[in-house]
């Protein structure tokens, strides 16, 4: 019996929207004020759902402690007050929210215990983001 779980993890990072692909100029056009040269923060909310089957003997897609304990080592410390620009992932993209969510699915998506099926990612009450994987755009330069 196949079932989805989703969890929800939360953490505070900066960045700046900002590419070498155009001017100064360019770039408060398209990121508005995004494009802060002192960048600016968000809370971001996590939501990561898994599927799998229900173990019989526990009744469980996969235990919550092993998750919450792969998700403290491989996300939140990863991210948790960081400058999301200083940070290897985002050497050669923008650090958009969109880029962002691809980053959190490659990390769960070497989680063992259960399948990946999305991620979600809240960057405000009014933006949210989800990849549920399939073709990972190649890194481009910024």
């Amino acid at each position: 019996m196949k079932a989805y779980l989703s969890r929800r993890y939360h953490f505070s990072a900066s960045h700046r929207l900002h590419t070498n692909r155009y001017d100064e100029a360019g770039n408060r056009e398209v990121y508005g004020k995004c494009n802060n040269p002192h960048g600016h923060g968000h809370n971001y909310t996590v939501e990561v759902t898994l599927s799998g089957q229900v173990d019989p003997v526990t009744g469980m897609v996969c235990n919550l402690a092993d998750l919450d304990t792969f998700a403290k080592t491989h996300l939140i410390e990863r991210f948790d007050h960081m400058n999301l620009n200083t940070l290897p992932e985002f050497a050669n993209q923008v650090s958009t929210t969109e880029n962002l969510s691809i980053e959190v699915h490659r990390i769960f998506a070497s989680f063992a215990l259960a399948r990946l099926e999305r991620i979600h990612v809240e960057e405000t009450s009014n933006n949210s983001f989800d990849y549920a994987g399939g073709e990972i755009p190649a890194t481009g330069t910024l």
